[in-house]
């Protein structure tokens, strides 16, 4: 038994194909099957159905692929002690971010990321909470960068930055801070269902399921650019984070406006698996986002008493 053969039997398990299987592993199909076949002669066990399309693991496989995952775990803490005591960043690293954090954040953190650590091969897929979720407990992923706080208490959560959340398509000057009341029977545009940002909006405006659009339009959006142009044209308001209005042209500055105390903000947190690798990587790269979005975050500014976080 080799660990190639668990690396192969867990790739199976995640395509549940053996050609796409062989094709992640770079190495031939034959290969793979032969491989994954002296295994379960080993064990006097079998691991696939081989009969069904797509491929089914068997319940013996399911306990391997357990056992397996663990040991894989270990070998790469292994072959990361070598880097514990580095302050570089290197090495292959999986970074799963939710969208809306994603458009704002990436582009002020991935510039001096890669210029400050040369060695690092950097993965990022843009990607749902759920998915974030599901691709850590399947160790296809070394790290999520998401809202929080998450009710899974087989991951680690390490709080990198609190934003305000804000309120665009106020058309009076002179209104200078908006209550949660003052929304509440306002048109709301909102993203898609399912967006975490969705049901963030909805908790602070204290609104309900219901349409809230023109006659005969139904709309999920998925992105702010969106939403925006949609409360430029029908009226009506919506809610951005404070990084992305950082983004935001002069003129739609001049919209948005903050919400009275307590402030509402959202908690973006690193986000890893319990039993995990990369813990010096992930403190390395978490410091890092720290350090550059901190000075950038009114929030930081604000008494922490005066800050209340939403839930997702």
């Amino acid at each position: 038994m080799n660990l190639n053969q668990l690396k192969y039997v867990m790739a199976v398990h995640e395509h549940r194909h053996f050609g796409r299987a062989a094709e992640h592993c770079d190495v031939t199909q034959a290969t793979l099957s032969a491989m994954i076949k002296k295994l379960e002669e080993e064990l006097g066990l079998v691991l696939f159905d081989r009969d069904k399309q797509p491929t089914v693991i068997t319940e013996a496989g399911l306990q391997v692929v357990k056992i397996a995952k663990d040991m894989l775990a270990k070998q790469q803490e292994l072959l990361d002690l070598s880097k514990n005591t580095s302050t570089n960043l290197k090495g292959t690293f999986k970074l799963g971010i939710i969208p809306t954090v994603a458009n704002a954040l990436l582009p002020l953190i991935l510039p001096s990321l890669l210029e400050q650590h040369p060695e690092l091969e950097l993965t990022i897929a843009e990607i749902t909470t759920e998915e974030i979720i599901h691709r850590l407990k399947e160790d296809r992923i070394d790290l999520g960068i998401l809202a929080t706080p998450l009710e899974e208490e087989e991951l680690e959560e390490n709080i990198l930055y609190y934003e305000t959340m804000m309120v665009y398509g106020v058309s009076d000057p002179k209104k200078k801070f908006i209550a949660p009341k003052d929304v509440q029977d306002e048109k709301v545009w909102l993203l898609e269902e399912g967006n975490c940002f969705r049901n963030q909006s909805m908790t602070i405006c204290d609104i309900q399921e219901k349409s809230n659009y023109p006659n005969k339009l139904h709309f999920e959006g998925s992105s702010f650019d969106t939403l925006l142009n949609l409360s430029d044209h029908f009226g009506g308001i919506t809610l951005v984070p404070e990084l992305y209005y950082n983004l935001m042209s002069e003129s739609k500055q001049e919209r948005t406006r903050m919400f009275k105390a307590p402030y509402p903000v959202r908690e973006i947190s690193a986000v890893y698996y319990r039993p995990f690798a990369k813990k010096n990587s992930i403190d390395l790269l978490s410091e890092h986002i720290k350090k550059l979005i901190t000075p950038r975050l009114i929030s930081t500014t604000l008494p922490k008493k005066d800050l209340s976080i939403i839930g997702i």
